[in-house]
């Protein structure tokens, strides 16, 4: 099941141990804490557990994914497409133009996966990530209203 948080605060903690599990630089209990006032927070559930969420800002009408995480235990089970699939549809009840991210060139089953949703590769990032240090391909799904 995919939830959008109504208490960061108290989903943070959850957040970050994903960020931990995903991530060379995780954001900290402290970072999620202050974006919530312009970040939309998706969990995936298991019972009450979470096990994955996506994360994505809104500017205008442009949507910009922080960052998609699932615990090592319950990939490959769905759970990202599901998360990405709620992330597009809370884009679209928001009328927005565009929904982009950045991947890492090297992450072959994400890029994969927003392929399936859509998303075409648009640019590239230098040295975007670090831990270790690799390009960023920028994918964006583009929304057309009648």
């Amino acid at each position: 099941m995919i939830e959008k948080s109504t208490n960061i605060r108290k989903d943070a903690q959850f957040i970050a141990e994903i960020e931990r599990s995903c991530f060379s630089t995780p954001w900290t209990v402290e970072q999620i804490i202050s974006s919530e006032d312009t970040t939309a927070f998706f969990l995936a559930k298991d019972g009450e557990k979470v096990i994955g969420y996506g994360g994505m800002y809104t500017v205008l009408d442009e949507g910009y994914v922080t960052n998609i995480g699932v615990l090592p235990e319950y990939r490959r089970k769905g759970i990202g497409s599901k998360i990405v699939k709620e992330l597009i549809n809370f884009s679209i009840e928001k009328s927005l133009s565009f929904i982009t991210l950045e991947v890492r060139v090297s992450n072959v089953a994400a890029i994969e996966l927003y392929k399936t949703f859509e998303f075409n590769e648009v640019g590239r990032r230098k040295n975007f990530y670090r831990n270790p240090t690799e390009d960023a391909f920028i994918m964006t799904r583009y929304f057309k209203y009648e």
